[in-house]
């Protein structure tokens, strides 16, 4: 908010090249504000911009930027300026932005950092992608059972101002296996010599390095934590992941199941720095997968073609067959995704899905069928577009929805499933997919159904 208030005094000041007041000006932003002005201002004016505040407010900025920006700073930025940001940057926020560089930029960009820090950056970039190995950092407060209250808050304020977090403090024992963690908040209102041992409950929650960083969001979501350790497979504590880091983590997984459900594949980059061919690639292959499976529409039609030409009146309700299913199969669909992502259902609940989109489908294709049935019969009683058999035309329309509905909710229901079995993301299922594959099953149901229903009549 901020940064946008001051936008046009800033542009201004830069163009007059009154640096001094400029300078003075950044200071009293904070990082966030900081962060958000430098993304807005032209190309030419961040280096500026970054160069003239402060160093210590310059190096919490610069986690605070898109990666677009981060790496366009960097172009700009000479080796030893690249060297001062790599080498304060939170470990975590550092891997972030060596993770999504080239490898060539990653290895160039490594060999700037102090030896200490270089260490740190080659164990968390040695964690498999998306685990929760990349996003923890190693700067915490450790403390042992043995101490009291009075000397563990003389350590905090001896090695508390390199941590990530102070609010909460972690018990390990002499090899360093995580015991217990401690809120800060029990120490202050302890007497000073109460040991550190008589505070402990001995319940810790943990997270394992190699685990998928989505694990890290469930728990974050069902203990309410700011922090939580990550250990080995062995119990040693390794480091933390902070909630700003999940919450991350929580965007960039939501953003690619909602480009998923829109029927394309994730994009890597915000919409507007995506390259173009890119952007295309991301949505070329959806769309010829959809387009092939419309394809077998067209395939249905000519196998009816038939029914089509001795009861003409079958075709005026195609895209009403068509889309009533469509749209109740990707109603089903986001709902099993969405249940599935936030754990509401596991596989092992399928069954108990499949019984109450069965009664789901048949409400529904119910609702929908009596309307269609409605409509027939009120629009005969003033016309004869539906021709003398119109109450089997409407008879056949409304047990077609019926049956393409509640065919729509199960397969929509279904699909997610399937895939999660199958090890594959269940967005994949995407509203589009279940919609082209609802709609040639749902032409084979509706001609089926006219077929038997108006045998002996136009049929």
């Amino acid at each position: 908010m901020l940064g946008h208030l001051l936008l046009p005094e800033i542009r201004e000041l830069i163009r007059s090249g009154d640096f001094s007041v400029l300078h003075y000006a950044l200071r009293e932003l904070t990082a966030p504000d900081l962060a958000e002005l430098i993304n807005e201002v032209p190309a030419g004016d961040k280096a500026v911009l970054f160069r003239l505040a402060p160093r210590s407010l310059a190096g919490e900025t610069f986690e605070h930027l898109e990666l677009t920006d981060q790496e366009e700073l960097l172009r700009a930025f000479g080796e030893r300026e690249t060297a001062d940001i790599l080498n304060v940057m939170s470990p975590d926020d550092r891997t972030q932005l060596l993770e999504e560089l080239p490898a060539e930029a990653t290895r160039r960009l490594l060999t700037l950092l102090s030896p200490e820090e270089m260490q740190v950056a080659k164990t968390l970039l040695g964690y498999p992608e998306d685990s929760i190995g990349r996003r923890m950092t190693p700067d915490y407060v450790a403390i042992r059972s043995d101490l009291n209250v009075e000397q563990t808050l003389s350590h905090v304020r001896r090695f508390g101002r390199a941590s990530e977090t102070l609010d909460v403090l972690y018990v390990v024992d002499e090899q360093g296996h995580l015991e217990d963690d401690l809120q800060t908040r029990e120490l202050l209102v302890a007497p000073l010599d109460k040991p550190i041992a008589d505070l402990m409950s001995n319940e810790v929650v943990s997270l394992m390095a190699t685990d998928d960083q989505e694990t890290a969001v469930t728990a974050f979501k069902k203990y309410g934590a700011t922090a939580l350790p990550v250990t080995d497979s062995q119990g040693k504590l390794l480091g933390i992941v902070t909630v700003d880091d999940v919450l991350h983590v929580a965007e960039e997984e939501a953003t690619e199941d909602i480009h998923k459900l829109g029927g394309l594949e994730a994009l890597d980059m915000p919409y507007m720095a995506t390259p173009f061919l890119e952007m295309v690639r991301k949505r070329a292959g959806w769309l010829v997968i959809l387009f092939v499976g419309e394809l077998f529409t067209a395939t249905a039609m000519t196998h009816f073609a038939d029914e089509q030409k001795r009861a003409a009146v079958l075709g005026f309700f195609v895209p009403l067959i068509i889309s009533s299913g469509g749209n109740s199969g990707s109603q089903a669909a986001s709902l099993m995704i969405r249940a599935l992502a936030l754990g509401e259902v596991g596989l092992i609940d399928w069954w108990r899905v499949v019984r109450r989109e069965l009664a789901s489908g048949v409400a529904l294709g119910s609702i929908l069928g009596i309307l269609g049935f409605l409509r027939i019969t009120i629009w005969s009683q003033f016309s004869t577009v539906y021709g003398e058999h119109w109450f089997l035309v409407a008879v056949a329309i409304a047990f077609s929805l019926v049956g393409v509905v509640l065919w729509g909710t199960i397969s929509g229901s279904m699909l997610p499933f399937i895939l999660k079995r199958l090890g594959a993301d269940p967005a994949t299922s995407s509203a589009p997919f279940v919609a082209t594959l609802v709609d040639v099953t749902g032409l084979i149901i509706y001609f089926t159904v006219a077929s038997i229903i108006l045998r002996g009549t136009l049929l």
